[in-house]
């Protein structure tokens, strides 16, 4: 396939998607063979405007997907639809080009992006100054030190004035209107991808957003201003607006000099604009660099688009998934930092998932389950840890794409996040509607509060933050030595009575301290401690993670819980990225070389695991936890994921199912596998 062999549907044809259209039709890249819009009438008018080779017209969306002859998707819909019908392209096949912004936020486009990756689909974000020679030759000057070391830079994309049209989009929050989403977003792509070609990369993300801006009365940012730190030192100030009028213009400072770049946007929307970058270097006269075009910039980055799309590629060189990522989480931080949450963002809002079907679980869902003493629901062999996410968006997102593997099973604690762990998750469960068929995990007493009269105090603020009356499991994320086991009991007890909790245990208790607790329960007729969660990985834990973390890892251990038939939600289950690299040196990317996982036994056991990995043709990290879930007690892992890619990665380990002989050589204990 050639680029102009590239069959095009456009979805949604707007005043945007007109642009493209030209740009398709200027650089011969591909043919726009169908319309979807929810009005024949606007799509055949739009066919007519642009002198369309008889384009097939589809009336709605779902039949364009639905069309053989289209092989990628133009998605100019108002920005609340981007990540619905970009997922659902994805999941047709179709190749994606979605205008900026990708999606709402960093979460949207984490879904977008793995549906293209799960589909082997091309997905890429309409900014178009990113297949502009303009900005190639730009970042080329930059990389000759024409103003010797870069360090500041201003730049700006603000319209309007007087103009105030409510219900038009953008000023509509139901749209997710506002200046930053719709404008501003290219200052900040712009500045990211100069931070980048400081330090020789494509881009680069901010270490610190610092925003401020003024929300008008529909809600929305009508003006902003934003200043992005970077790791190199490197500083931007950005300014975005929909009702002022700004420069439009980058400048970049160097410490001999600035570069000025009066049209970064080159939005004639059909011509080929010839653009210019002017050099001031300190004490000489300025130096104009022109820069010739043989397209609009629309025109490019269909160009762009189509060629990789006619390669084979999932990706565009120009703007790759991790560029829209850092993109969207930059964005988000600066909303953040003025307050401006859209109603897509919030639980009532974002109440199924973000391919808006129901919530339910796959047909071919691979999850697996088990079961622990004295709870009658099936818990998931692989629990989703609730400790990392950042929104309400982040969580759902999450959150529905483990449940449709199968997933059913959460664990969190009281001190994570100060709370708001638990309480993304209660929002969840409620927005969902899926608390009977939930396992809630909760833990509780941490250090220094862990004592018996600190346990009905802090579940009640547990259960509050989860808006339920009830945790299946409750642990004690800590233990306390100094004070009996029995005094323990006998406060869960009492809350299993009164129905606050369905079973309970420990997290980080010894086995010695698990048998004291239980002789007691047995002894005086109280409910007993049947669940663990101490660390259990095929790497040993040489060093505490924390102070106070227990294993469960060795021999005895494994004896004490086989022999009890005692469950353990194992944390760290896959050693915390100690599988991911076959390297032994590898992974002191993520570890110092005095890390919790480093030692010459772990360094074989990983060895093993990578040569198991490769005759089951899985990852190292699915053998890791293979060896947790295929022990001979009740053994569940827990996976603390922040992308969707993890979850989806960690899945494999369920199907295998390895022999005591494997079990054994994993751990050292046998020579061969077999």
């Amino acid at each position: 396939m050639k680029a102009s062999d590239v069959q095009w549907g456009i979805l949604g044809p707007g005043t945007i998607a007109k642009a493209f259209a030209h740009g398709v039709a200027q650089a011969q890249a591909g043919r726009v063979v169908a319309l979807g819009s929810r009005s024949a009438e606007r799509a055949q008018a739009f066919a007519d405007e642009l002198k369309l080779e008889s384009p097939t017209i589809h009336a709605g969306y779902d039949a364009l997907l639905a069309d053989n002859a289209v092989h990628a998707v133009y998605i100019a819909t108002p920005h609340p639809f981007h990540a619905r019908w970009a997922i659902a392209a994805a999941n047709a096949g179709k190749h994606v080009f979605v205008e900026k912004p990708a999606g709402l936020n960093r979460p949207e486009v984490m879904a977008m992006t793995e549906a293209a990756r799960v589909n082997g689909t091309f997905f890429l974000e309409a900014f178009k100054d990113r297949c502009h020679p303009q900005l190639h030759r730009l970042v080329e000057l930059l990389k000759d030190d024409v103003i010797g070391q870069a360090r500041m830079m201003d730049v700006s994309f603000g319209f309007g004035g007087a103009w105030f049209e409510p219900d038009h989009r953008l000023f509509n929050k139901d749209l997710a209107g506002g200046a930053i989403l719709d404008v501003g977003g290219y200052g900040v792509e712009y500045a990211r991808a100069i931070a980048g070609a400081i330090t020789d990369q494509p881009f680069a993300d901010p270490v610190d957003v610092r925003g401020v801006g003024h929300l008008g009365e529909t809600g929305i940012d009508e003006h902003a201003a934003a200043t992005l730190r970077f790791a190199s030192g490197f500083v931007a100030e950005v300014a975005t607006g929909i009702r002022v009028q700004l420069d439009n213009a980058a400048v970049i400072y160097g410490s001999e000099g600035r570069i000025v770049i009066a049209d970064p946007w080159l939005n004639d929307r059909e011509n080929a604009v010839t653009s210019t970058i002017e050099v001031h270097r300190n004490g000489e006269d300025p130096v104009t660099h022109t820069v010739e075009a043989d397209y609009s910039a629309f025109g490019y980055e269909a160009l762009a688009a189509a060629t990789a799309i006619a390669d084979g590629q999932t990706e565009c060189e120009h703007m790759s998934w991790d560029d829209s990522l850092g993109q969207a989480g930059t964005l988000d931080a600066w909303r953040k930092q003025i307050g401006l949450t859209y109603p897509q963002e919030t639980p009532a809002g974002f109440a199924s998932p973000i391919h808006r079907r129901p919530l339910v679980k796959a047909k071919d869902a691979p999850m697996q389950y088990g079961k622990v003493q004295g709870l009658d629901k099936p818990i998931a062999k692989l629990i989703m840890g609730c400790d990392n996410q950042q929104s309400f968006s982040h969580a759902a997102v999450m959150f529905d794409h483990y449940w449709e593997l199968g997933g059913n099973a959460f664990d969190t604690a009281h001190i994570y996040g100060g709370g708001l762990q638990e309480k993304l998750l209660g929002q969840w469960i409620q927005s969902r509607g899926v608390r009977d068929e939930t396992v809630v995990i909760a833990k509780g007493i941490h250090t220094p509060f862990n004592a018996p009269q600190h346990l009905t105090w802090q579940l009640d603020i547990s259960l509050n933050n989860l808006q339920t009356d009830r945790a299946d499991v409750y642990l004690m994320h800590r233990d306390n030595p100094d004070i009996p086991a029995g005094e323990f009991i006998d406060v869960l007890h009492d809350l299993v009575e009164a129905g606050r909790i369905g079973v309970f245990g420990g997290s980080n208790w010894s086995l010695e301290r698990i048998a004291e607790a239980n002789a007691y329960a047995e002894k005086n007729g109280k409910h007993k401690m049947s669940a663990l969660s101490n660390n259990f990985s095929l790497a040993r834990m040489v060093k505490p993670v924390w102070n106070g973390c227990v294993a469960a890892s060795d021999p005895d251990s494994v004896k004490y819980l086989t022999d009890h038939q005692l469950a353990n939600f194992a944390w760290s289950s896959q050693a915390r990225g100690y599988f991911v690299s076959r390297d032994s040196m590898g992974m002191q990317t993520a570890w110092e070389a005095d890390g919790p996982f480093i030692s010459e036994d772990n360094a074989k056991r990983r060895e093993r695991a990578f040569e198991l990995a490769d005759h089951y043709k899985v990852n190292a990290i699915n053998i890791a936890a293979a060896y947790v879930l295929n022990q001979a007690f009740p053994s569940f892992a827990l996976i603390g994921p922040r992308r969707l890619m993890e979850v989806t990665t960690s899945m494999p380990a369920l199907s295998l199912k390895l022999t005591e002989q494997e079990l054994a050589y994993l751990d050292l204990q046998a020579d061969t596998p077999s």
